[in-house]
């Protein structure tokens, strides 16, 4: 008898959960009987993919194993036939029996499941969570039929789903109104104007990530009564996380309705996003007084065909950074950044919005990226940010030596970033050498600052030098 079997089972449990690696669970179990038998008991997680052959008879056994499965991930990245057949809708009949616990489930790159297999996963009725990542083969259909039979969902994650269109499944789920998390990115087949199918499950709703594919975006025909079933949307009272990437938005209608009806609203991204004006931000910062992040890239290369949307109007100004430092006391981290392009920027942020939040707000994080108009002035103010803790500048040509110098005087500065700027050398460095101000520094593709520089500005350090990108 080995000493585990005569230690408690409460200990040995003890033991066991803390263990989270698979391959160690897996190492440990076959060491002895007791061990394996507690794994299978409290294996409630599982990640399979390429290692599965043959795929449907694997999952069976591990299905057998392990009886109280709640979360399984399913992932053929880097699949080629010659690894053998994938999991197909037989293998989802094989879970919806055989893991009666299961309330989370990811499906990535399972290119041989249909609508057929998620029909299957009606019977699930604790799934709670399900995130699709290229499934080419599933439709709205498939999603229907999960919507349908799983009344508890309340994640859904669609990623690059090509053939996914916004059907019945949106207002489906909509009229539930159970839907707590929901992300579509890249399914080309659903525009932004699509989520007001949502209805009343829009009030409901904790977390929007919408991600429309840049190379398919196209401006979409708003009828009469899309407009006016936007106007009549129900508040987003529960919305705490709102992330738009590469949407269009159209004034009084589609996505910028949305802005004005956040009230919990707690961390804000918006990147490439076409046609915000200030207006909508002020709205937003106007009823969104909880925000703590946000994070704006602001577009400035005008690719699409709008040109009646590169107006004075449609420019995001200090007005909005002002609203939003003015009306949002909570914030602590705020992010902004220009996008790359041939073309000027069609933004109006200065060094004087920008401060307004310094000023205005308890600040943990800032991070500038291509802002051309924060230069060593702006440095200098930031000696008078008293929570400032990290402080990343990217591409911000404008900031010398002279700027540089500051850092060692803003009060509680921990971590530095500096990444392809050009001002920057080595003397600017040099009062933090043996300081112990920083806990770590950063330095990427700084062409002026070598490693011998870095040495000893902080606890931690890491130096990177990679100067293509000048060319």
């Amino acid at each position: 008898m080995g000493l585990i079997d005569v230690l408690p089972d409460q200990l040995v449990w003890e033991i066991m959960g803390r263990i989270k690696k698979s391959v160690d669970r897996n190492s440990v179990s076959v060491t002895c009987k007791h061990l394996y038998e507690i794994d299978k008991e409290q294996r409630e997680w599982l990640r399979v993919g390429c290692g599965l052959h043959p795929a449907n008879g694997a999952l069976t056994s591990l299905c057998n194993r392990f009886r109280n499965l709640q979360k399984v991930e399913i992932v053929y990245s880097g699949w080629m036939s010659k690894l053998g057949k994938q999991l197909d809708d037989q293998g989802l009949h094989i879970l919806s029996e055989r893991c009666p616990s299961l309330v989370d489930l990811t499906l990535s790159y399972c290119t041989f499941i249909t609508d057929v297999g998620l029909g299957h996963l009606s019977s699930c009725s604790k799934l709670t969570t399900l995130k699709l990542n290229f499934t080419p083969s599933i439709t709205g259909c498939g999603i229907l039929s999960v919507s349908i039979g799983c009344k508890k969902l309340t994640t859904l994650h669609l990623i690059r789903c090509l053939n996914v269109s916004s059907v019945e499944w949106l207002e489906y789920l909509g009229k539930l109104e159970m839907l707590e998390d929901l992300a579509i990115k890249h399914c080309r087949a659903i525009g932004e104007g699509d989520l007001v199918k949502l209805g009343p499950g829009l009030r409901k709703l904790k977390r929007l990530q919408f991600e429309v594919d840049a190379n398919y975006r196209y401006m979409k025909v708003h009828d009469q009564l899309a407009t006016d079933r936007w106007k009549k949307c129900v508040p987003c009272d529960s919305l705490e996380e709102l992330s738009l990437v590469n949407c269009l938005i159209s004034p009084e209608r589609g996505l910028s309705c949305v802005f004005g009806r956040c009230k919990a609203l707690k961390r804000l991204h918006l990147d490439m996003c076409v046609g915000v004006r200030d207006c909508d931000i002020v709205r937003l910062a106007q009823r969104s007084s909880n925000l703590k992040s946000i994070s704006l890239r602001v577009p400035s290369d005008y690719s699409l065909p709008l040109p009646r949307l590169i107006n004075d109007s449609l420019r995001l100004t200090d007005v909005s950074l002002k609203a939003l430092a003015h009306n949002c006391p909570m914030l602590e981290s705020v992010k902004i950044s220009f996008s790359d392009g041939e073309f000027p920027c069609f933004s109006s942020f200065t060094m004087v919005g920008i401060l307004a939040f310094i000023e205005f707000c308890p600040v943990h994080i800032l991070a500038l990226d291509h802002v051309y108009s924060f230069n060593d002035l702006g440095m200098e103010a930031l000696c008078s940010a008293v929570y400032l803790e990290t402080l990343e500048l990217v591409r911000c040509q404008e900031i010398t030596d002279e700027g540089l110098l500051h850092v060692a005087h803003i009060p509680h500065l921990s971590v530095l970033r500096l990444s392809k700027c050009l001002g920057v050398t080595d003397d600017g460095l040099k009062p933090l050498v043996g300081s112990d101000k920083l806990e770590m520094l950063i330095v990427e593709d700084c062409p002026q600052i070598s490693e011998r520089g870095v040495h000893g500005a902080a606890k931690f350090v890491s130096f990177k030098q990679d100067l293509s990108w000048l060319y």
